[in-house]
């Protein structure tokens, strides 16, 4: 839950999130479908920070905020975060997700993927009696999701290798919060213009949430990323600290460049140097601006809401995020 000071909203966002639970947990577990519910709930069940559901909430505050329909919102809005997790560790061959087996280890590749595709089937289903506009807003975030995905499989070819990166983490990442931001607007009948705002907060704080969790892989991994330690490097991933290091000049950077060109790091030795070098290189200093550059603009567009609690919360969003970073 976000850090967040105004004590009567802090209760009513922990109440409200305990209801959307509770509400997720109803949806996925169907008693005419028990195999389902499992699998499918299977990384609900262990757990997770709802960032995504808190910030619909958030947004939903600026409107008639105890609608039912805003419950049912946030609650979509995670069961697509989920589903995009389960297909993520496909992708990755990942083991284990958030301390637990992953759904493709524990069940396969084929099982993992269909339970990804039934939770966005029963988003869209809790999304439905928001109406058209809601509709619209989320099979575009999904359009986005997909599209980010594929062309971070095939990789950047002849692009620019930064610009293709912030291009993918826009679409993969920063697109569902924009989505948790404008559907909890949406479902508390939040008037347009704050709703356009509160969407614009949640692409430019997905951003910046990325690339903080890129920035704490590499240089603090035993932070709480709910990742293992150094995590992008072990995969393989071209993060943008990884990025600003390797096209910089010296031995340090080539050396670097050579690490990373195979791949994913498996050796430990390499790994250790590979992080090493990775720490020792300005280009997390630059990170840290990206990310200060990026939560400057989520508040920024905050400036176009009415002042309270609600807004303080989400300013705090994004001091969070600069002082993790830190």
């Amino acid at each position: 839950m976000p850090n967040i000071t105004g004590e009567d909203l802090a209760g009513w966002l922990r109440a409200a999130l305990a209801e959307v639970e509770d509400l997720l947990q109803d949806t996925v577990d169907d008693p005419r479908d028990p195999l389902s519910g499992m699998v499918a709930g299977h990384l609900l069940r262990a757990g997770g920070k709802r960032r995504r559901p808190a910030l619909a909430l958030l947004a939903a505050r600026f409107g008639e905020f105890d609608r039912p329909a805003v419950r049912n919102a946030a609650a979509a809005v995670e069961l697509l975060h989920v589903a995009s997790l389960y297909h993520d560790d496909v992708m990755d061959e990942a083991a284990t997700r958030r301390g637990v087996p992953s759904a493709n280890a524990r069940w396969g590749n084929r099982v993992a993927v269909l339970a990804g595709d039934l939770l966005v089937a029963r988003a869209a289903e809790l999304a439905a009696p928001l109406g058209a506009g809601a509709l619209h807003e989320q099979t575009r975030m999904v359009t986005r999701l997909v599209s980010g995905q594929l062309r971070e499989a095939f990789g950047p070819g002849d692009a620019d290798p930064e610009r293709f990166y912030l291009g993918v983490i826009a679409d993969k990442t920063a697109a569902l919060f924009a989505l948790a931001a404008g559907l909890g607007a949406r479902a508390a009948g939040v008037a347009e213009p704050a709703r356009e705002a509160l969407t614009a907060f949640g692409e430019s704080y997905g951003i910046a949430f990325q690339l903080a969790d890129d920035l704490l892989d590499a240089a603090a991994p035993a932070a709480d990323t709910g990742k293992p330690a150094y995590a992008d490097l072990r995969q393989g991933v071209a993060t943008l600290p990884v990025l600003r290091a390797t096209r910089r000049r010296g031995r340090g950077p080539a050396r670097l460049r050579r690490l990373v060109a195979g791949g994913p790091i498996t050796d430990p030795g390499r790994l250790a140097t590979a992080a090493r070098l990775l720490r020792r290189s300005p280009a997390l200093a630059e990170t840290r601006q990206e990310v200060i550059r990026h939560t400057a603009r989520a508040t920024g567009a905050l400036d176009a809401l009415p002042p309270g609690p609600a807004r303080d919360a989400l300013h705090a969003m994004c001091a969070d995020l600069a002082a993790v970073t830190t």
